[in-house]
């Protein structure tokens, strides 16, 4: 008769045969019950339609991974089985997962770029502008590599004013993105009006170091407007979204950020010649209503009342003599009629031989109006006589 075995002695001899024989394993199957521990270990559930299997991924190599293991999500695993000895249950230990069908980067960055989005970091309020005339631009990275030479002689042509700091960053590898993030932290603390993070093009492994959340943290958190300029113009990274600006290209970052000193100088001769002629209409406009006041002030001045109310007193003048002339042309006309009337009643011219005028009461009366005893005057043109009437009769 076989003898028995202790239950720890079959799970040992079941771990020995698994973990010898399935040193190392690849399989696919769909994540269920993800789970990252606080202790940075990923535990899960992978299966088919049919079976199960527990699988755990440890810290180190769980920090390896780009992506985020989400239920749902079809992946391959590899690693070595092993059994858990106390309980004689088995899982796969996982050295490596990539997802099915999408690469894991693919996954990673849209991953990442809904979970940025829905923090608000790619809200376009939240953006900042541009300086129309930036005067000192920081620039992150490589100062070995063809992107700062690109820059560089774009800057040159367009706007030679400006002034650049770089800062000399990696650009790729295990050690760029904390190295980027840090630089903008630094750069932002320059009081620099733009800061340009980029570098040429290459793979999307090449670029992933402007995938990372940390970086797009870094631009998040900047006060100082941001301009990413990665690679070529269709490559699309984390820190594009995240940025103020968006270049395709490093080169076309300078182009976007900094003005065009030829334009510039045809805008100001432009505005010059536009002044010239707006200053002589101004000073046309300023003399005629000067001209116009002057004109006014000539019209209202005490000189002008004095010389109106002169040529008044002339006219005046004028007036009167002809009123006076005519007045005196009336009045001796007046003493010629006069003349004539008196030298026609004048008794002394007119008087005949033995007539006299009769009057009482030194007014001249007819006969008719005399009564017997009246006392008269009888007046010619030479002597009065004074009579009384001792009688009157009529002749017819």
């Amino acid at each position: 008769m076989q003898s028995a075995l202790t239950v720890t002695t079959l799970n040992h001899q079941i771990k020995s045969l698994l973990e010898t024989h399935y040193l190392q394993v690849t399989v696919i199957g769909e994540v269920s019950r993800a789970t990252y521990h606080s202790s940075g270990h990923l535990y899960f559930t992978l299966k088919d339609d049919n079976s199960a299997v527990s699988c755990v991924m440890f810290k180190g190599n769980n920090q390896k991974l780009k992506f985020q293991v989400e239920d749902g999500m079809e992946v391959i695993v590899t690693g070595g089985v092993t059994v858990y000895t106390p309980r004689g249950t088995y899982q796969i230990n996982c050295t490596n997962i990539e997802p099915s069908g999408s690469g894991a980067l693919a996954i990673a960055f849209e991953q990442l770029k809904k979970k940025l989005q829905e923090k608000g970091y790619f809200d376009p309020n939240r953006k900042k502008a541009i300086p129309t005339f930036p005067n000192t631009i920081a620039i992150i990275t490589s100062k070995t590599g063809a992107a700062i030479e690109d820059m560089k002689r774009v800057a040159a042509k367009r706007w030679p004013l400006a002034k650049f700091i770089l800062i000399d960053t990696l650009v790729q590898g295990d050690q760029a993105a904390d190295m980027i993030a840090n630089h903008i932290a630094y750069a932002d603390k320059l009081g620099v009006d733009v800061i340009v993070i980029g570098r040429g093009g290459g793979s999307i492994e090449d670029l992933w170091a402007f995938n990372e959340e940390v970086v797009a943290d870094a631009i998040f958190e900047a006060k100082t407007p941001v301009v990413s300029a990665v690679g070529h113009e269709i490559d699309h990274t984390i820190s594009d979204f995240c940025a103020d600006l968006r270049a395709p290209t490093p080169s076309a970052a300078m182009e976007m950020i900094l003005p065009d000193i030829f334009e510039i100088t045809m805008t100001v001769d432009t505005l010059r010649e536009q002044f010239d002629e707006r200053f002589l209409r101004v000073i046309s406009n300023k003399e005629q209503q000067l001209l116009h006041a002057k004109e006014i002030f000539s019209t209202y001045s005490y000189r002008s009342k004095l010389e109106r109310l002169a040529e008044k007193i002339d006219t005046l003048k004028e007036q009167f003599g002809s009123f006076k002339a005519l007045v005196l042309s009336k009045k001796e006309e007046s003493i010629r009629h006069l003349r004539e009337l008196y030298e026609r009643n004048n008794p002394a011219l007119n008087v005949k031989v033995g007539y006299v005028q009769l009057s009482k009461d030194n007014k001249v009366r007819s006969l008719e109006d005399i009564k017997v005893g009246d006392e008269v005057e009888l007046s010619d043109a030479k002597e009065i006589a004074k009579a009384k009437i001792l009688s009157k009769k009529a002749i017819f």
